[in-house]
């Protein structure tokens, strides 16, 4: 039988492949990316797996499965061991201070993805809000995988490679997909019709955030 997860790769797979074959994405491998645009994907990240922590943590108090309340609190966790720190070390080698963090205004795309985000726990519920989460872990992975074949000649590009193809990454995703086909099964047609939205939406907002980055995105 096929997986809920399985239905909602199909039916983004043509927005996933536009995030593979984007600029951004494309000269991280081949290391022609500009270091400001990188400079300014890291700056907007950190605000975005800020939020994102805090979603997550939102998420498990609200919910009374145990199964789904583990793996968000645990999460929580690993953002700040990994992603986070990670970015930590990027911060020092590129000389970004938090003074510069502090001072740098949130990009439109990076504010209106952390909305969905809210918006999809505050008004469809568990459910909806898990299969929000589920494209900044599946999509990263593909592309780290992707990425991985070749690598970069550039080492801050090949650690972020490293990072989302690496084994600890990998059990996050299968147990975000384990948690998310759960909740589709246990759940109403209605309810998978939003976790489906609330997928869909995220994809969407993954593939603008590469462009984000790439053009420096300004509100003026």
């Amino acid at each position: 039988m096929e997986k809920f997860t399985d239905q909602l790769y199909q039916i983004v797979s043509g927005l996933w492949h536009q995030s593979m074959v984007h600029p951004f994405v494309q000269e991280l491998s081949s290391g022609q990316l500009p270091l400001t645009k990188f400079r300014f994907y890291l700056l907007q990240d950190q605000y975005y797996l800020h939020e994102f922590s805090q979603f997550h943590q939102a998420i498990a108090a609200k919910t009374d499965n145990k199964l789904a309340k583990k793996f968000l609190l645990a999460s929580v966790q690993d953002l700040h061991d990994c992603e986070l720190t990670i970015r930590t070390h990027f911060f020092k080698q590129l000389k970004i201070t938090a003074a510069e963090v502090a001072q740098t205004p949130i990009a439109p795309t990076a504010y209106a993805y952390v909305n969905h985000l809210n918006m999809t726990l505050n008004h469809a519920g568990i459910g909806p809000a898990v299969a929000a989460a589920v494209p900044c872990y599946w999509l990263y992975q593909k592309v780290g995988q992707q990425l991985a074949v070749a690598g970069s000649p550039v080492s801050y590009y090949q650690e972020w490679i490293d990072t989302y193809d690496g084994d600890w990454y990998a059990i996050n995703v299968k147990r975000i997909l384990r948690l998310t086909n759960m909740l589709a099964e246990s759940g109403t047609a209605a309810d998978r019709h939003e976790m489906q939205t609330a997928f869909v939406r995220s994809s969407y907002y993954e593939l603008h955030f590469w462009q984000m980055a790439y053009e420096e995105e300004k509100w003026l």
